[in-house]
């Protein structure tokens, strides 16, 4: 399955990758997240998605990875009680979150009770 995190809208968009995924046979899901205002729905959209989709091969992608990578590292996290700092490491290697990022992961983190912060 391919589960793309940007909005359909946004400047460098394939307009016809749901067709393409498609005719290769796999499932396309589209979770477009807000770049300037990530919500806990958001989360828990994907969140579901993933379960649902446990055990599969999955390709999580947004425009610049970013989404994609904090989305799964609170997935890794919350859900599937990953190591944080192992979690985050996979995430440093795309970015840094900042700002509305930054303020999202860790509030989903503080809402589950997870002792980690993102500096």
């Amino acid at each position: 399955a391919v589960i793309n995190l940007a909005p359909p809208t946004v400047a460098d968009a394939i307009a016809n990758e749901p067709q393409i995924i498609r005719d290769q046979g796999l499932e396309f899901i589209s979770i477009p997240i807000q770049w300037s205002n990530p919500t806990e729905s958001d989360f828990q959209i994907f969140a579901d998605t993933m379960k649902r989709l446990q055990g599969k091969k999955v390709l999580v992608h947004c425009q610049a990875n970013m989404r994609a990578s904090a989305m799964t590292f609170l997935y890794r996290v919350i859900v599937a009680k990953e190591d944080p700092a192992l979690a985050y490491e996979t995430m440093l290697k795309v970015w840094v979150p900042k700002n509305q990022w930054k303020e999202f992961v860790n509030l989903e983190l503080k809402k589950a009770k997870i002792a980690f912060e993102v500096k």
